[in-house]
């Protein structure tokens, strides 16, 4: 008898629609939202990428035609923080890398980009060589910042492992001659 009833209150809640929406509301919202924040992520990141990229095309513009100018690290780096317009604390989150390079004797220049880990003390200085006239030049900049949802979505895959989205530039250019 027990049984019966219980099979009877079975088929009975099997029957009703009584909360349909709400079922279909729980699994399609964090889907959705999932989406929107990974747009959000994307589209920072994509700001980021792009301006330090232009800030690096102009303070390599300058470089470049600055003959007699011998640029040093700090110089450089404010002028990519200064342009950007979004680097937080520029000094020790943006570290660059500058390298002579020549076309005739080819080396290979790391695939792998070095950033700051801003859990620890370094010195924000790869390499960084000065050219004179007519070398061949390469410069990198990577610079890191803090998602914004760094536990979910494309904000958790973009990652590191201190929990920092890394952005690099880089150019190559020929000093002009003095």
């Amino acid at each position: 008898m027990t049984q019966h009833i219980l099979v009877q209150a079975l088929k009975q809640f099997r029957r009703k629609q009584d909360g349909n929406a709400t079922v279909e509301f729980a699994i399609i919202v964090p889907l959705m939202f999932l989406i929107l924040f990974m747009a959000v992520e994307i589209g920072i990141y994509h700001i980021y990428a792009t301006m330090l990229d232009r800030a690096m095309d102009i303070t390599v513009r300058d470089i470049r035609l600055g003959t007699g100018t011998n640029w040093e690290h700090n110089t450089i780096r404010d002028l990519i923080c200064e342009r950007s317009g979004f680097i937080d604390d520029c000094a020790n989150s943006l570290k660059l890398e500058m390298r002579q390079v020549d076309p005739f004797a080819w080396t290979e220049i790391p695939a792998a980009v070095d950033c700051i880990n801003s859990t620890a003390n370094v010195d924000p200085v790869v390499t960084f060589v000065n050219g004179d006239s007519n070398e061949l030049m390469f410069l990198r900049a990577c610079m890191t910042y803090d998602p914004l949802i760094p536990t979910w979505g494309l904000g958790a895959a973009l990652t590191d492992e201190n929990g920092l989205i890394k952005i690099s530039a880089a150019s190559a250019f020929v000093q002009e001659p003095q």
